[in-house]
């Protein structure tokens, strides 16, 4: 997607053999690079939210697992690597695509005769992985793209009018993004669309990122507080939601950043059709019932303070609670599946249940069926 007019990844290998990504944490007032080098880099680097989002997670792991294989040595360069892989795995708990990169990387290099044969397959691999999560985003634009037409249709080419919470962008993966590439794909078709943009406390992802790459690629839109969203619904402001997902069960339930859940019932209470996009690297094939999904609970001291960017760009963080006060963090919530109309896949669109979800993914039915 764009910045100012350029076309950018969020995390891409520089000819100097060193990736780089776009710092998130210092958007929209800074536009930063930084450079990863070590699998330390990499594991602050999610920690951290420099990189966040299930795509660019697991894209992010493909490389991480990369610089393990080329800074390791010795005889024992095996088991150095899976010794960073499973520090890397604990960066963050809820995103399945940081295991599941992880493991695809494992494999591949598993049949490596030697280090220098690992290297090169682990660089493939990661390139892989990268561009795969690109080339998904745009083919779940192209579906998403068809749900938004047949809308204004109905509108007789009115203003189509779409909330999304937290930013499933392509600040969120490598390109296109998820909830957002039909947005795009469908003002790249003429359709005229408007998006509600939530603010998504407590790390602003929302006014912060989906803002910012909104703004940058000249899609109208207008933030709204996290809690605005159901007055819009009652109001017959929202035509559609549209959400991403950072682990999706087998049977349709979804995991997205807190407060997910509490849109999806203002959906349904007001007969809104509410999809969740996702590329496929993000179901989960071994959970069901999306209670087994683990989830992140982060820092207080992230709702209790507040970022802003002072007048000299630094960055100056203030406490907004009284002192002693203390806080609850979870970074995620489960949407039961029963309240999602539809997942919009690479592969299509679905039901949100076993049944559906098998139908655009045929070939995983057998494993299913060995391991209930």
């Amino acid at each position: 997607m764009l910045v100012n007019g350029r076309h950018y990844r969020t995390i891409w290998m520089e000819e100097d053999g060193l990736v780089r990504i776009i710092d998130q944490r210092r958007l929209p007032h800074r536009f930063e690079i930084e450079t990863l080098r070590t699998v330390d880099d990499f594991i602050e680097a999610i920690a951290g939210m420099h990189v966040r989002g299930a795509g660019l997670i697991g894209a992010a792991a493909g490389y991480a697992v990369h610089a393990a294989v080329m800074n390791s040595g010795g005889k024992d360069w095996r088991g150095a690597v899976e010794r960073e892989c499973e520090k890397l795995v604990r960066a963050r708990p809820t995103a399945t695509n940081l295991s599941w990169a992880v493991k695809r990387q494992l494999d591949a290099i598993a049949g490596a005769e030697n280090r220098e044969e690992a290297v090169r397959i682990s660089l493939e691999t990661a390139e892989a992985i990268a561009d795969e999560d690109a080339e998904c985003c745009r083919r779940i634009g192209e579906h998403g793209a068809g749900i938004i037409a047949e809308i204004s249709r109905r509108k007789k080419g009115g203003t189509v009018n779409i909330l999304t919470h937290c930013n499933a962008g392509w600040l969120a993966f490598v390109d296109y993004g998820s909830a957002t590439a039909p947005i795009y794909a469908a003002a790249e078709r003429g359709i005229k669309v408007k998006v509600w943009v939530d603010e998504t406390r407590p790390w602003l992802q929302g006014s912060r990122l989906t803002a910012w790459e909104l703004l940058q690629q000249g899609i109208e839109h207008e933030i709204i507080a996290d809690n605005t969203g159901g007055h819009l619904m009652q109001n017959g402001m929202v035509d559609m939601v549209i959400v991403g997902t950072d682990r999706t069960t087998r049977c349709g339930d979804v995991a997205n950043k807190i407060g997910t859940y509490l849109k999806a019932l203002a959906a349904r209470d007001n007969g809104i059709p509410f999809y969740v996009a996702l590329p496929s690297s993000t179901f989960d094939w071994d959970i069901c019932d999306g209670r087994g999904i683990p989830i992140e609970e982060r820092s207080g001291d992230e709702v209790l303070c507040m970022e802003v960017t002072a007048g000299d760009g630094t960055v100056v963080r203030q406490r907004m609670a009284p002192e002693g006060s203390g806080a609850r963090n979870y970074g995620f919530d489960v949407t039961p599946a029963r309240l999602v109309t539809g997942l919009i896949c690479e592969r299509g669109v679905c039901e949100a249940s076993e049944e559906g979800i098998l139908s655009l993914f045929p070939e995983k039915r057998p494993s299913i069926q060995t391991s209930i």
